[in-house]
């Protein structure tokens, strides 16, 4: 076998083999042996058959196509291997017949067309003007952290001495009429409505909130214009509602108790473990930002002709990414994709923009890093395992035994990322974005 391998258009490249009548021949017998036992001839017993008998009762080209499917299968991936230090393989080839391919003559020229790696183009990465985010923590941020924490903890209360509040489940009846008519789906006993949590049409919740127990109130509302049944569509309703039951929160105060309840010595440590989170939130939230913003502004200057293979990569890790988020929310995918009313491959579509452009970013970042020749050396990759080797109460040398190789090469390039975004910050004009 002989090959020729060059450079094709869209990031592909093309790879020719030859195979001469001799390598044809041997392919041919190979499929013969392997599929033999498919094909049952008169006179003979099922698998028994010559190879010639096949041939002349089935046709000539019996085994053409296994035959061409078993030279592929013994060289293809050869090839792939002595060629993986000039080409960045990304995706599965497709496959053809070559020109001047005779099958019958034993002249065979097959022709792989492989996705690769694209070079990006960048015209400028350093002197740009760029957003710059940083989030501070407020008094109140760590104030409403705290009340959220004591609302998750409160114990729930039946209500006897007051009107319904936002945030208060309620019990109610309600019946909903259009022009005096009642609709299908408008009415409901005995209902448990979270007021202030948006199950219902906007204006319906407002409208219980103040209602005392045993009271009827008629609560007038309008559905929206893109509401899920054709029917009610910016249609103004009146439900008549009951109150029955109100169930408010016990919330516990913020005290020493409280503190000890999650975790702390008292609500000053709390507190200030607390702010120490959010700080954490708002630094990590600070940089992903800035360099999120970093690499838009270096992808407008940006140009790579991005192969269909890493696109759909990219939105398949996606569908995964979803599938794991909505399990965690205990949801089926299927079932989900059954509401939404689409197929897996429609939604996966959906993502392709936002694969394309994470898959440009990464070329960038590769790009980059290669023309700066920014690398990760053996003392701070070491540094960086011990620190996680302490996270988890080990010895570096002991840590280094459990870990997967590829966990050393996720090191290495975390530092180069990490190093490659300090040297964009230090190299553009970073205008700093101040939130709160």
């Amino acid at each position: 076998m002989k090959y020729e391998i060059a450079t094709a258009e869209k990031s592909t490249v093309k790879i020719t083999m030859t195979f001469d009548a001799e390598e044809w021949a041997a392919a041919n017998d190979k499929a013969y042996r392997e599929n033999r036992h498919k094909y049952a001839v008169n006179g003979f017993r099922k698998g028994k058959a010559p190879k010639h008998i096949l041939e002349l009762y089935y046709g000539k080209g019996l085994f053409y196509e296994d035959a061409l499917n078993i030279l592929l299968g013994e060289n293809y991936d050869g090839i792939l291997d002595k060629e993986q230090e000039k080409y960045d393989f990304v995706g599965n080839a497709t496959f053809e017949i070559g020109e001047g391919c005779d099958l019958e003559k034993g002249n065979i020229v097959l022709i792989a067309n492989v996705p690769v790696k694209p070079d990006v183009q960048i015209s400028a990465y350093t002197g740009i003007k760029i957003p710059r985010f940083d989030y501070t923590v407020t008094d109140a941020d760590v104030d409403r952290e705290i009340d959220a924490a004591r609302e998750r903890i409160a114990s729930d209360v039946e209500v006897k001495d007051r009107p319904a509040a936002l945030k208060d489940t309620v019990t109610i009846d309600f019946v909903g009429t259009i022009d005096g008519k009642e609709f299908e789906g408008g009415t409901a006993e005995g209902y448990d409505l979270r007021l202030g949590a948006g199950q219902f049409i906007p204006g319906f919740e407002d409208g219980v909130v103040g209602m005392n127990i045993g009271e009827t109130r008629d609560i007038g509302v309008t559905f929206p214009e893109d509401y899920q049944a054709e029917e009610l569509k910016g249609k103004p309703a009146v439900f008549k509602v009951t109150l029955h039951k109100i169930m408010g929160k016990d919330i516990p105060a913020f005290d020493d108790e409280f503190a000890k309840k999650m975790g702390s010595d008292d609500a000053e440590a709390y507190k200030a473990k607390v702010r120490e989170r959010l700080e954490r939130n708002a630094k990590n939230r600070s940089r992903n930002e800035t360099e999120n913003s970093i690499i838009e502004e270096i992808s407008k200057n940006a140009t790579a002709e991005i192969p269909d293979a890493m696109i759909e990569r990219e939105e398949e890790m996606s569908m995964q990414r979803l599938e794991y988020n909505l399990m965690q929310q205990g949801i089926k995918l299927d079932d989900y994709l059954q509401y939404v009313r689409s197929t897996r491959e429609e939604y996966k579509k959906s993502f392709a923009d936002d694969a394309r452009k994470a898959v440009l970013s990464q070329l960038i970042v590769e790009k980059i890093i290669a023309l700066e020749k920014i690398g990760a050396g053996e003392e701070e990759v070491e540094a960086k395992i011990a620190e996680q080797a302490s996270s988890v109460g080990k010895e570096p040398e002991e840590y280094k035994k459990t870990m997967d190789p590829r966990q050393r090469q996720y090191i290495e390039s975390d530092i180069k990322v990490t190093k490659l975004f300090e040297f964009l910050m230090a190299n553009n004009e970073m205008i700093t974005e101040a939130n709160a």
